[in-house]
């Protein structure tokens, strides 16, 4: 597991041995995991964003938009 991006409101965590995406919002306390498909889907959406325009709240913003389709809440035990 790899940290390949970290803002205020979200982590987006690599695991390269399942080639899958965590992405974590830190303020919704929610998670979503992406792998196959959608991990590539995800790819593509992230380089969609041009590089001069990728700031924190670029990517903040998609990562939200992602995780309102689809994340679920963290849950402790």
């Amino acid at each position: 597991m790899n940290v390949i991006y970290n803002s205020k409101h979200f982590w987006v965590l690599l695991y390269p041995a399942q080639q899958g995406f965590e992405l974590i919002d830190k303020s919704w306390l929610r998670t979503l995991y992406l792998d196959g498909p959608e991990a590539s889907a995800f790819c593509r959406r992230m380089s969609d964003i041009p590089q001069g325009e990728r700031t924190h709240d670029a990517v903040d913003a998609l990562l939200d938009e992602i995780c309102n389709e689809a994340a679920r809440p963290v849950v402790v035990h």
